[in-house]
């Protein structure tokens, strides 16, 4: 009978496996440390081992470096992050498996592993034994220190982009990356690069629907002195700058057609030729490129080449929208809310359950680009120590008031503002409405009338209209100093 090892100190853990497994007609071998795991190997043959990272006795991934197994291994971990996803892969796993895992996956993995034929078998063992040396070999640099823009995501859709990335960085091959506008698409380039063997070479990007179609070819290819008007001297295009590293083309799907037919030969020959010359050059580039759009919609209106796009398709890499991961908004909210008080050096404000419950119910057109603009408005406008539901549901409707063509009196914005933030919250669960604006609008009233004033309590109850006593209380309830405002 087929065996398969699971490596796990968790009980409950061991126990849904090895059920799993059982199903699957295989017989499963328990280990709860690494100790155990190696008397397991030295007595049995596995066709595949389910292997936790950290175990009472010792570190997973480095057990696998170290080819202590000579099976496919399949690495287990709550840590569900890129990096993790990343060093699985390098240390020479079959798979990537984040908890809480999906059973299903769990089945198809097993199923994998059934018996092929023996020249197949003994391929696959191979590369798992010598995987780990290769993938040292091919990233001398895998201990350098992460990107500060980290790719962050617990759900099921970013670990799935994870593996991906994973799986093919140590490759030369080219990548389409697809994805709504704002959903992070140059951020995989730049880490399909670093974790890729051409790390320490050049990482350029250009995005193509930001440059004039009359300047895009010489941008890409360079040009020599006098080729047109302007090019007083010889300049080296984008591929050659790219020699060695990595082309990233954002926004491929508005490349001209003409300069398309141009990309395709590069592509099939790997040799450029600038603006003005006769002469090639070869470059030894790989390339990235992302679209927000749907090519093969362009293809059928013969607004892009069907035979560029199977050669940029190599590889197709897709990127979840953020609505389609909420799980997600938690950890990205707090995490962009932190980066931009750094930023401005404040400290950052905390981030109240009801305030994440909306920015989860939202539905983020504008992807991550637009949760973190949000985040740093809200570190900006937030007038007290913490972010409430309220401070959210303002700091969206603001995006409503920029982009409207609606009245733009203070009536309108109000009424705009009130009404988007009805409309996230869902009227049902309206409580303590009243108590909820005034919260938001009385703070920047007291300050800008505060400032008008000078700092003159009289003169701000004058302009308020309210008694002396009343706007005493105010100032005291939310901690405003009006001897900041005195000149």
């Amino acid at each position: 009978m087929l065996k398969a090892l699971v490596v796990d100190d968790d009980d409950g853990i061991r126990w849904v496996l090895s059920r799993v497994i059982k199903e699957q007609g295989f017989e499963a071998i328990e280990a709860p440390d690494l100790a155990t795991a190696k008397q397991a190997v030295a007595e049995h043959e596995f066709v595949i081992i389910f292997l936790d990272v950290f175990l009472p006795d010792g570190n997973g991934m480095q057990a696998l470096e170290s080819g202590m197994f000579h099976a496919p291994v399949v690495m287990l971990t709550a840590e569900t992050t890129f990096d993790h996803a990343v060093e699985a892969y390098r240390a020479g796993a079959m798979e990537y498996l984040p908890k809480p895992f999906d059973l299903d996956e769990v089945r198809e993995l097993v199923e994998r592993t059934k018996p092929k034929p023996t020249k197949a078998k003994v391929s696959r063992n191979k590369k798992s034994e010598g995987s780990a040396a290769e993938a040292k070999a091919q990233h001398p640099h895998s201990h350098q220190p992460q990107s500060h823009q980290p790719i962050l995501g617990k759900s099921k859709a970013m670990q799935q982009l994870f593996r991906m990335i994973g799986r093919v960085a140590a490759s030369d091959m080219t990548v389409l990356i697809t994805g709504e506008s704002g959903t992070g698409k140059e951020l995989v380039a730049q880490e399909l690069h670093k974790q890729s063997p051409r790390a320490n070479q050049a990482f350029v990007a250009i995005n193509t629907a930001a440059i004039p179609a009359e300047l895009l070819e010489a941008e890409l290819f360079g040009h020599e002195k006098g080729a047109f008007t302007g090019a007083d001297k010889a300049r080296a295009g984008h591929f050659e700058e790219a020699d060695g590293g990595t082309l990233f083309l954002d926004e491929i799907g508005d490349m001209p057609l003409a300069l398309q037919a141009k990309m395709l030969r590069v592509l099939e020959t790997g040799e450029v030729q600038r603006v003005g010359s006769t002469k090639t050059k070869r470059v030894n580039v790989r390339l990235l490129a992302a679209t927000h759009q749907f090519l093969q919609d362009k293809i059928k209106k013969g607004q892009f080449r069907e035979d560029l796009y199977y050669r940029l398709n190599v590889i197709p890499v897709h990127v979840p929208p953020l609505r389609e991961r909420s799980d997600d908004i938690p950890e990205l909210a707090a995490a962009l809310l932190a980066s931009a008080a750094e930023e401005l050096h404040i400290t950052a404000p905390i981030l109240m359950d009801d305030a994440i419950g909306l920015l989860q119910r939202y539905d983020w057109q504008g992807n991550v680009r637009e949760l973190k603009n949000v985040m740093r408005r809200l570190a900006v406008l937030t007038p007290g120590a913490s972010i409430t539901m309220a401070d959210v549901a303002l700091a969206l409707g603001n995006d409503e008031d920029n982009h409207s063509q609606e009245d733009d009196t203070l009536s309108g914005a109000v009424h705009r503002c009130i009404k988007r933030y009805l409309d996230q919250l869902g009227y049902a669960d309206v409580q303590g409405l009243h108590r909820h604006v005034l919260e938001q609008v009385e703070p920047p009233l007291l300050k800008l009338v505060l400032d008008k004033a000078e700092g003159n309590q009289l003169k701000v109850s004058e302009m308020l209209g309210l008694n002396r006593n009343t706007v005493r209380k105010l100032l005291k309830n939310y901690d405003i100093d009006p001897t900041h405002y005195k000149r």
